[in-house]
C-alpha cells in the first residue's frame, strides 16, 4: 500500500482577498480626502472673505521657492569654491617644490638663484607743493592754504576756525613740540599794510581767549611799523609777505620757529 504524497502549496501562491486589509485601506483613503477637503475648502472660504490673502499666499510661495533655489545656489557655490581652493592648494604646492628643486640644483651647479627687485621708495620730499598764489584765493580759501602749510610742517590738530565770532582766531593747531598755535590770517593788497589796530585786536584774544603758546598774524602784504612794534611788545609773530613765501617755499623758517625779535620783520 502506497501512501499518497503530499501536495505542498506553491511558494508564490498569491494571497486571498482580504476585506478587512481593503476595508482599512480606503478608510485611511477617505480620511485624507475628506483632510484635504476641508483644508481646501477653509482656505477657499479665508480667500474668498479676504482677497487679499490670495497676494499672500503668492508671496510667501514665491519666497519659498527662491529660498530653496537660494540654498541649492549657495551649496553649489561652495562646492565650486572648495574644489577651487583645493586647486590652488595643489597648484602652490606644485610651485613650491618646483621652486626648491630649482633652488637645490642651482646650489649644486653653483649659481646664485634669482633675486627679485625690490621697489625703490620715493624721494622724500619734505616740501611739498602748495599753491602761492594768495593774491588769487579768496579769504576762505587763503585760512585753508595756511592750514595745509601747518599740516605740512608737521603740525597736528590743524583747525580752520574762522567766520563770525571767531574772536581772531582763523587757524588754531598743535606745533610738532606740542605748543598751542593761534594763527590770524590777513588777506591783504600790496598797497594795504596791516596796521596796529589790526594787531591790538588780535593781541586783546590771542593769549587770553584762545591760550595760544605761539600766536601768529600772517599776511600778503606787510605791516605797518607801529604794528610791529605793538606785536615785538606783546610776543606775536608777525609774518608778512615775503616771510609767507619763504615759508611756503621752505626756504624760510616757520612761524612756531621765528625768534620774536626777528618775527617782527615782516
Amino acid at each position: 500500500m502506497t501512501t499518497p504524497a503530499r501536495r505542498t502549496a506553491p511558494a508564490n501562491r498569491r494571497r486571498g482577498f482580504d476585506l478587512r486589509s481593503t476595508a482599512l485601506f480606503f478608510v485611511l483613503l477617505a480620511m485624507v480626502v475628506s483632510m484635504v477637503g476641508f483644508a481646501v475648502h477653509t482656505v477657499a472660504g479665508a480667500l474668498e472673505r479676504r482677497p487679499a490673502w490670495v497676494f499672500v499666499l503668492i508671496v510667501v510661495a514665491v519666497a519659498g521657492l527662491a529660498g530653496s533655489l537660494r540654498l541649492r545656489r549657495r551649496w553649489h557655490v561652495a562646492s565650486a569654491a572648495r574644489r577651487a581652493a583645493a586647486a590652488l592648494d595643489r597648484a602652490a604646492r606644485e610651485a613650491a617644490d618646483c621652486l626648491e628643486a630649482e633652488v637645490e640644483a642651482r646650489a649644486e651647479t653653483g649659481t646664485e638663484a634669482p633675486t627679485v627687485p625690490r621697489p625703490r621708495p620715493a624721494a622724500d620730499h619734505t616740501v611739498e607743493t602748495v599753491d602761492a598764489d594768495y593774491d588769487a584765493l579768496t579769504p576762505e580759501e587763503f585760512e585753508e592754504a595756511v592750514a595745509a602749510l601747518c599740516e605740512r610742517d608737521g603740525c597736528t590738530a590743524v583747525e580752520v576756525v574762522g567766520g563770525a565770532g571767531d574772536l581772531g582766531a582763523d587757524v588754531v593747531a598743535a606745533a610738532p613740540d606740542g605748543s598751542r598755535i593761534v594763527v590770524q590770517c590777513k588777506q591783504y593788497g600790496a598797497s594795504h599794510r596791516v596796521g596796529s589796530q589790526d594787531l591790538q585786536r588780535f593781541g586783546g584774544t590771542c593769549f587770553t581767549v584762545h591760550e595760544a603758546d605761539v600766536a601768529v598774524l600772517v599776511t600778503t602784504s606787510d605791516f605797518t611799523a607801529p604794528a610791529l612794534e605793538y606785536a615785538e611788545q606783546c610776543g606775536i609773530v608777525c609774518m608778512g609777505g615775503e616771510a609767507l613765501r619763504a615759508w611756503t617755499d621752505g626756504t624760510g623758517p616757520r612761524p612756531w620757529e621765528v625768534p620774536l625779535a626777528e618775527g617782527a620783520a615782516g
